[in-house]
């Protein structure tokens, strides 16, 4: 999962929202010294990512991706899964979806104090260049994605995965509607 599902999903409150996020920068970070609320969250990132690389519909998602693709492809999955999960918001929230990530916004520049300088500078573009909101636009999810390739500090094929995901896109997009309510009932139970 990335960030928006992450923070979705997360226990109901603004650390643990923090802790969902920073469960993806805790090189270097003494998780045991942090807030009870953000190690919960830190934990439950962790948990959903364990629920979401076992499950038979991510597995079978990975499968339809390219040979030379398929080592990149739950990093497209977690980012793709975003743009899916704000195509259809309503089946899985009564919140409106613009008002949620303002306010996961807001809580992630109050709560600065509470992340390693890397996640603050990440989690500063984040809200600078309204990342949640873009990924709605299946174009710049391929954007997104070339620039994670861009950061692949080994010779890859990952650039351009956008191109097998939308030949994919109805199965990739169906396989996660079967998904992700299960994982929003497992999360829940976290």
């Amino acid at each position: 999962m990335n960030h928006l599902a992450h923070v979705f999903l997360a226990p109901d409150s603004p650390e643990a929202r923090v802790g969902s996020i920073l469960g993806d920068f805790t090189r270097g970070v003494d998780v045991s010294a942090l807030p009870v609320q953000v190690r919960h969250g830190v934990r439950h990132h962790l948990a959903v990512d364990g629920f979401t690389d076992r499950h038979p519909e991510v597995l079978a998602s990975k499968r339809l991706f390219s040979r030379e693709r398929r080592r990149f492809a739950g990093v497209a999955l977690d980012i793709l899964y975003d743009h899916y999960l704000l195509r259809h918001w309503q089946r899985f929230s009564q919140d409106h979806r613009d008002t949620f990530v303002q306010t996961i916004y807001g809580e992630l520049q109050s709560l600065e104090y509470l992340m390693p300088s890397h996640m603050v500078k990440v989690t500063r573009r984040m809200v600078w260049h309204d990342w949640f909101g873009s990924y709605e636009d299946l174009e710049n999810i391929g954007f997104a994605l070339d620039r994670v390739a861009g950061r692949i500090r080994f010779p890859n094929r990952f650039e351009g995965i956008i191109d097998e995901i939308r030949e994919n896109d109805s199965e990739l997009e169906s396989r996660f509607l079967s998904f992700f309510p299960e994982l929003q009932r497992f999360a829940g139970d976290i």
